[in-house]
């Protein structure tokens, strides 16, 4: 594995456990009172927003490693369509592709951080409660979970 792929799956597990810090943080009273947060506070939209990251960062090692380059401007759909040849190829398995999407359009929804260019575009933000986040929070960490496992598979 080249160093550029290397750095990337280390970005990506700091995502990842950045998530999972969060997501402690949001669901352990002692932790809130630590930090002095209250009850009803939740990062759950940081939590997709950090597991994203994650896939995406793995998503790059892996295209670094087969030598596609992605770069601004609108590298996130660069990277995104050039990971979804791959699956087409059959080179990387389709399940891996779900994640990724399953996780964009949560993003997307909860921090308008992206245009999704598939079948959910144009809505910018949840009209919930925060707490209300607290499944789709918890699915996207565990797709980040096994995007990464996978992608180190992959990498190997």
């Amino acid at each position: 594995m080249d160093s550029n792929s290397k750095l990337y799956l280390e970005r990506a597990e700091n995502e990842l456990k950045l998530a999972e810090i969060i997501m402690k943080l949001s669901l352990n009273q002692e932790i809130q009172t630590t930090f002095n947060v209250g009850e009803a506070e939740t990062y759950f939209s940081s939590v997709i927003s950090h597991a994203y990251y994650s896939i995406f960062y793995s998503a790059k090692a892996y295209l670094i490693m087969k030598q596609v380059i992605t770069k601004a401007p609108e590298e996130h759909k660069k990277t995104y369509e050039q990971f979804r040849i791959l699956v087409n190829r059959n080179i990387v398995d389709k399940e891996l592709l779900r994640l990724y999407e399953e996780v964009i359009i949560k993003a997307e929804k909860l921090l308008g951080i992206f245009k999704i260019e598939k079948k959910k575009r144009g809505e910018f933000t949840y009209q919930r409660i925060a707490q209300a986040n607290l499944e789709p929070a918890k699915e996207s960490l565990e797709n980040a979970k096994t995007f990464l496992k996978n992608i180190y598979a992959l990498c190997s």
